[in-house]
């Protein structure tokens, strides 16, 4: 939300008053010309703990309180942050924010520093860390240490890979990753093809190199002819690609270590999955066929004009 300014005590006033006369959030947002979500956080944030009641006077002074103790350390703006946050509710992860606001010309924010002021505001005892589909752990890397995950002599970084994969239309360069339940050992896996968006989903009955190569050569197959490239997460599960190459026409190629936005299309995807797997799931009850049904390949998506991924994916194929 460009333009964006912190709420008023004036304007908490007229939600003290809203409160009381029983008024919606959406009625209450509409009278201050502010987004229902805006009204919404105000009131889970700075209602009264002992009985619930929303009081401006309160609400302001908490509100300044926490931007106080919220600034320190940081750079933004608290009125930039209320866009950060805006953004948030609308499902949008700190990498998309951050390079949004980049490129839009809006101010610069690392998705790191979201990520860190999302896990402050949670030890404040704050509820924006569920906003997020995945919060990930708080990693401290050692000045001067090599990164050991997924370490692998002789596989392609991303940076290598052909120009055209990068404009998205040329159909046959695909994106994989493993998406595990709660026992981390059942797990899916999943691809999606950069230019239309088409989804595969197959179940893997353990998170290991045969299983994803048996998974992996089965889509291929039922795709024959349209994988060339497949650029994957930097896991263990992945270190068997060399067969996948050996036996189709397709070039694998991995993602910088902790960089998933290099795989943006792929973690949209897993995103999506949640909502049929949710996060704490287990696994082990989950059949091909319910990975058949999740319906993502027929819902129509905005970036296609509306159309469905099946459809986008058909046309470039005719």
């Amino acid at each position: 939300m460009k333009g964006y300014h912190q709420l008023s005590q004036e304007q908490r006033y007229l939600i003290t008053e809203g409160t009381i006369r029983h008024s919606s959030k959406a009625d209450i947002a509409r009278e201050l010309n502010r987004s229902a979500s805006t009204i919404s956080r105000e009131l889970a944030r700075n209602r009264r703990a002992s009985d619930g009641r929303y009081r401006a006077d309160e609400a302001n002074g908490q509100a300044l309180a926490r931007r106080r103790k919220t600034r320190c350390g940081f750079h933004h703006t608290e009125a930039q942050w209320e866009e950060v946050v805006e953004k948030l509710a609308q499902q949008w992860s700190p990498e998309q924010i951050s390079n949004e606001f980049r490129l839009d010309g809006r101010f610069e924010i690392s998705h790191e520093t979201i990520y860190k002021r999302i896990r402050l505001n949670k030890a404040q005892g704050g509820d924006e860390y569920r906003e997020l589909r995945i919060m990930p752990k708080a990693r401290r890397k050692h000045r001067n240490s090599a990164d050991s995950r997924g370490i692998l002599r002789g596989k392609r970084h991303i940076s290598e890979r052909p120009a055209s994969v990068e404009n998205r239309k040329q159909l046959g360069h695909w994106e994989g990753d493993t998406v595990v339940g709660a026992d981390r050992h059942h797990c899916i896996l999943t691809l999606v093809e950069r230019s239309s968006g088409l989804a595969i989903i197959k179940k893997l009955e353990s998170r290991t190199a045969a299983e994803v190569n048996r998974a992996a050569a089965e889509a291929i197959k039922e795709h024959e002819g349209h994988f060339q490239t497949l650029t994957l997460d930097n896991g263990t599960e992945f270190h068997g690609y060399r067969e996948l190459e050996e036996r189709f026409r397709v070039k694998c190629y991995f993602a910088t270590p902790y960089h998933s936005w290099e795989r943006g299309s792929n973690e949209n995807l897993n995103g999506l999955i949640r909502q049929y797997l949710p996060k704490g799931v287990c696994m082990r009850e989950v059949t091909q066929s319910y990975c058949d049904a999740i319906k993502l390949n027929s819902r129509p998506r905005k970036r296609y004009g509306y159309r469905t991924p099946q459809a986008v994916y058909d046309a470039k194929c005719g």
